[in-house]
């Protein structure tokens, strides 16, 4: 029997602050997810990895969750 299709979650992310004057690692980070200016948002997918990230710039970001079917 197949299996359900699970909704996907994911998640809107914004930079609201801008990084100048933050550490590389943190520069390096916003990079990772994709943002590069301020107020610009991307879409991730909710995975550990997405939130660890997120977890260290929670200052410098504004997460918003979505789900998609």
């Amino acid at each position: 029997m197949p299996k359900k299709k699970e909704a996907v979650k994911k998640l809107r992310i914004t930079l609201v602050k801008s990084v100048i004057g933050y550490s590389d690692k943190h520069k390096a980070t916003i990079r990772a997810l994709g943002l590069r200016r301020l107020n610009q948002s991307v879409e991730q997918v909710d995975s550990p990895v997405v939130r660890g990230m997120l977890m260290k710039v929670n200052h410098l970001v504004k997460v918003e969750e979505q789900e998609v079917q």
